[in-house]
């Protein structure tokens, strides 16, 4: 009994997963907002009904895509402002980690900025939860910096959302810089992560004389 259950829950999963992928491919094209569940059911190859045992709604389903989004990148995020590595090491190692993200999962990255300020509301809230998350452990990080001596809570809190709200920045032009001619991509890159090294360069030296 134990095994046929184990098969029947492996394919559910294997269902949902289905229709999260299926999803996220035709939210290339489109909105949350507009994305009808036929539409996705359709894409899987399993009756609209089917749906229904897996998510709620399209916004329910909308809300795993933030999940799988990015609930896995947490542990990266603390990495882009670690301590470790002189102020240059510390941008360049988290442009690259950005860069690298976007080049690995840019279906992902379009969706979250889309729907950032999209017309889901569950969508949108299960977003800005994500980055209050983000900006609480980039928060915890920078208050390990010898720098940070005598920052208030706030102002570090400050920082951190500056720091995540660069990130988002900084990934979606690298998304962008993927689009147009294959030729000049690489150019488009190289002159994103140029503007996105002088932007936070920029935050580091506010931060280093915002107690003067």
């Amino acid at each position: 009994m134990s095994h046929t259950l184990g098969i029947r829950q492996a394919q559910k999963q294997k269902t949902r997963q289905a229709l999260l992928d299926a999803a996220l491919g035709l939210l290339e094209e489109q909105s949350l907002s507009s994305l009808g569940l036929r539409e996705v059911t359709r894409a899987v190859g399993v009756a609209p009904t089917a749906f229904y045992r897996h998510f709620r709604s399209t916004a329910d389903l909308g809300v795993a895509l933030v999940e799988e989004a990015l609930g896995s990148l947490h542990p990266m995020i603390r990495t882009t402002v670690s301590t470790t590595g002189d102020h240059e090491e510390r941008i360049t190692r988290a442009i690259e980690l950005i860069s690298r993200h976007v080049d690995g999962y840019p279906a992902h990255v379009r969706f979250i900025a889309r729907e950032r300020h999209g017309g889901v509301q569950p969508v949108r809230e299960a977003i800005r939860a994500q980055l209050a998350r983000f900006a609480q452990e980039v928060k915890d990080e920078l208050a390990q910096d010898p720098v940070s001596e005598g920052w208030s809570e706030d102002d570090l809190l400050m920082l951190a959302h500056l720091y995540v709200d660069q990130m988002l920045i900084t990934a979606s032009l690298f998304l962008e810089a993927q689009e147009g001619p294959e030729e000049e991509r690489e150019e488009r890159t190289r002159n994103v992560a140029q503007v996105a090294t002088r932007q936070m360069r920029l935050i580091g030296l506010g931060r280093h004389h915002w107690l003067d």
